[in-house]
């Protein structure tokens, strides 16, 4: 059940990038009207041009989802992260009203079918994680299949990362193409064509009964995007 969110007046900054790049402001700058939250019960605020979203227990991942879904775009946002709060922004994702069963190929090449429960938010998930393995802008599959593009083997992306500051991300999706950068550094760099459109969608992972995460927040700013032909 969708989630009724109050809110306070969002003012994005960035304007000179987006005339100079064609980038656009992702909200509208006033309020989330075009997003619906999915999922959890985490909440959700606007304040001083920041969206902020804080963990509660008890309830499954949560997500801030644009109505409009996107294709072929390039994506920059600032997020900042209250550890160990995990997080992610969704992209080219989905989310059925019926349980469905879809077809994904598993790690050995062989195709099976997986059953996605009716409201669970799935697919490509730009991972947040402030943890000490250091995985953020790593590629996750959400409720499909897990890792695609993690940073095992990318030691200067995760050193990129900085704990309890601002970090910036950009993402390209074109065609099969998917690649991220965290704070100009290059991360995640994938070739999959599961899923070609879908809406994107600000994450909260459910915490379960875990006080140590209880009330941690995660904020993004200056959220901006390119859509590419």
């Amino acid at each position: 059940m969708t989630r009724l969110v109050p809110l306070l007046v969002l003012v994005f900054a960035l304007p000179s990038f987006a005339d100079d790049h064609g980038m656009v402001p992702l909200f509208n700058g006033k309020d989330l009207s075009g997003f619906t939250q999915k999922g959890g019960k985490a909440e959700y605020a606007v304040k001083d041009g920041v969206l902020i979203g804080t963990s509660v227990p008890d309830t499954p991942n949560s997500f801030m989802c644009t109505d409009k879904e996107y294709a072929n775009f390039e994506l920059v946002y600032e997020f900042k992260v209250e550890p160990p709060l995990n997080s992610g922004v969704q992209i080219r994702s989905l989310c059925f009203d019926e349980e469905t069963e879809i077809k994904i190929e598993a790690a050995d090449g062989k195709k099976k079918a997986k059953k996605i429960p009716a409201g669970r938010v799935h697919g490509y998930q730009v991972e947040i994680d402030p943890s000490d393995r250091a995985w953020t802008a790593g590629i996750y599959d959400e409720a499909r299949r897990g890792w695609l593009n993690n940073l095992e083997n990318n030691e200067p992306a995760r050193k990129a990362f900085k704990q309890n500051e601002w970090n910036r991300i950009k993402v390209v999706c074109n065609g099969d193409s998917i690649k991220t950068w965290l704070n100009d550094v290059p991360a995640a760099d994938l070739k999959d064509s599961l899923t070609a459109k879908g809406f994107i969608a600000f994450q909260v992972h459910g915490i379960g009964k875990d006080k140590n995460k209880l009330g941690k927040t995660i904020s993004w700013r200056n959220v901006m995007i390119k859509e590419l032909p």
